[in-house]
C-alpha cells in the first residue's frame, strides 16, 4: 500500500513538472503588438516579438531575395518557384506598404520608414511560419473566412495556382499562366495555402521593398527562421535604362533627356542616386563579412546569372544547401534562350538571358550613361561594373563592362 502511495506521488510530480515546461515554452514567445498596425491606426494582432528558441524545429531553409524594381528579380524568384518543394511568394510586402504609405502623414520620414520595416519584418516572419492568416492584415477589403482574390501578382507563384490550391479544368499536371490563375483558380483560399507552405521543406520570398541587408539583421539572427539572403545587384546604367522602358511617365523626364539631348533641369535624379546609395551601402556590409552574415550572405550578379544562368544557379543551390530540381533546370532552358518578343508582360521571364543584360547599352546616349558613370562610381567599382569612356566603348558589344569577379558566399 505505502509503494502504490509513492508511485501516485512520483506521477504527481512529474506532470506538475511537466505542465510547468509547456507553460515555460510557451510564455518563452511573448508577443507585442505589431509596429507597422499599431502605429498606422489599424487593427491590432500580436506579433512575435523576437527570437526565443535555440534552434528552428523544422530546420527549413528560409530564403529572401533582396533585390530592386527591373534588377531580374522576377528571372531569380522563378529559379525558386519552379522548385517543387519550394514554396513561393512573389513581393508580398506589396501589401505593407499598399496599407501603409497612405497612412503616414510626413511622407518617406525616418518614423515611417522604420514603421514600414518592422511591420515587414513582422510579416516575412510569419510568412517564413506560413501563418498566411497574417497576411490578412494588410488585403483591402479584408478576405472574408480567409478567402480573397486580392493577393497581389498570386499568378506569379506556381504554388497557389496549383492543386490543392486551385482546381482548375483539366490535367493534374496543367501548369497555368499567371495571366490565367486568377481567372481559373477563383478566390484564394489562406487556410488550404498555409497547408501547401507547411508540405513543402523551405519557403523562398521576393522583395525589392527593403533597401538593405542591414534592414533584415533580426530576422537573419533569429535561430528560428534559417533565413538565408540572396542580393541580388545588376549594372545600376541597366537598372535605369530598364525602368525608362518599364515606368515610361514616372521616368519620362530621363526618356526627354534620351530624344532632345538636354538634360531636364527637373530631373529627379534620387529616381538614380537612391538605388546606387542602397546598394552601396547594402553591399558594403556584405563585404565586411560580419558575423551575423556567415553562412546566411549571397551577393549575385545579375550580369553572371544572365551570362551562364545554369552555373550560377548550382552555386546559388549549393550555397542554400537545397538539392537542385530537374524542373529548374528544365525551364532555365527554356526560359534564357528564347525570342523576348514572347514575353506576355513587362515582368515577363521569357528572354534571351546574356543579349537582355546588355540591351542598355543601346537604350541610353552617352551622356546619360556619363552622368550615370559619375553619380555612381563607388558601387560600379565595388561591384566590378567597367566605366565606358566614350561613345564608341558603350556601343561596341565586344567590348565587356562587366569584370571577372568572383564573389563568393559567405561560409
Amino acid at each position: 500500500m505505502q509503494c502504490s502511495w509513492k508511485a501516485v506521488l512520483l506521477l504527481a510530480l512529474a506532470s506538475i513538472a511537466i505542465q510547468y515546461t509547456a507553460i515555460r515554452t510557451f510564455t518563452a514567445k511573448s508577443f507585442h503588438t505589431c509596429p507597422g498596425l499599431a502605429e498606422a491606426g489599424l487593427a491590432e494582432r500580436p506579433c512575435e516579438e523576437g527570437p526565443t528558441f535555440a534552434y528552428n524545429l523544422s530546420r527549413k531553409t528560409h530564403v529572401l531575395i533582396l533585390a530592386t524594381t527591373r534588377s531580374g528579380s522576377s528571372f531569380v524568384g522563378q529559379l525558386f518557384n519552379q522548385h517543387l518543394d519550394v514554396f513561393y511568394l512573389f513581393e508580398p510586402l506589396y501589401h505593407v506598404q499598399n496599407t501603409l504609405i497612405p497612412r503616414f502623414t510626413q511622407g518617406k520620414s525616418p518614423a515611417d520608414r522604420r514603421v514600414m520595416l518592422g511591420a515587414s519584418r513582422d510579416l516575412l516572419r510569419s510568412l517564413y511560419d506560413c501563418d498566411l492568416y497574417f497576411l490578412e492584415n494588410y488585403i483591402k477589403p479584408p478576405p472574408v473566412n480567409h478567402t480573397t482574390d486580392r493577393i497581389f501578382r498570386r499568378g506569379a507563384s506556381r504554388v497557389l495556382c496549383s492543386r490543392p490550391v486551385c482546381d482548375p479544368p483539366g490535367s493534374p499536371d496543367l501548369v497555368l499562366e499567371e495571366g490565367d490563375c486568377v481567372r481559373k483558380c477563383g478566390l484564394l483560399n489562406l487556410t488550404v495555402a498555409a497547408e501547401a507552405c507547411r508540405e513543402r521543406s523551405h519557403v523562398a520570398i521576393k522583395t525589392v521593398r527593403v533597401p538593405e541587408v542591414n534592414d533584415l539583421r533580426a530576422l537573419v539572427e533569429d535561430p528560428r527562421l534559417n533565413l538565408k539572403v540572396i542580393q541580388l545587384v545588376r549594372d545600376p546604367r541597366g537598372i535605369l535604362a530598364s525602368r525608362s522602358e518599364t515606368f515610361r511617365d514616372t521616368y519620362r523626364l530621363w526618356r526627354l533627356w534620351y530624344g532632345t539631348g538636354r538634360k531636364p533641369y527637373n530631373l529627379d535624379v534620387t529616381q538614380l542616386t537612391t538605388v546606387c546609395e542602397d546598394f552601396s551601402n547594402s553591399v558594403s556590409t556584405g563585404l565586411m563579412r560580419p558575423s551575423w552574415l556567415k553562412g546566411k550572405y549571397m551577393l549575385v550578379r545579375y550580369e553572371d546569372l544572365a551570362r551562364n544562368p545554369m552555373k550560377k544557379t548550382e552555386e546559388i543551390y549549393g550555397f542554400l544547401g537545397i538539392p537542385l530540381d530537374g524542373h529548374v533546370a528544365r525551364w532555365i532552358q527554356n526560359n534564357t534562350r528564347a525570342d523576348p518578343t514572347l514575353a506576355k508582360h513587362k515582368y515577363g521571364t521569357v528572354r534571351n538571358s546574356a543579349a537582355t543584360a546588355e540591351k542598355w547599352r543601346f537604350r541610353l546616349s552617352y551622356d546619360i550613361v556619363a552622368f550615370a558613370q559619375s553619380t555612381c562610381q563607388q558601387v560600379l567599382a565595388q561591384l566590378g561594373y567597367k566605366i565606358a569612356g566614350s561613345e564608341e566603348e558603350l556601343k561596341n558589344p565586344s567590348i565587356s563592362l562587366v569584370e571577372e569577379r568572383d564573389f563568393r558566399p559567405f561560409s
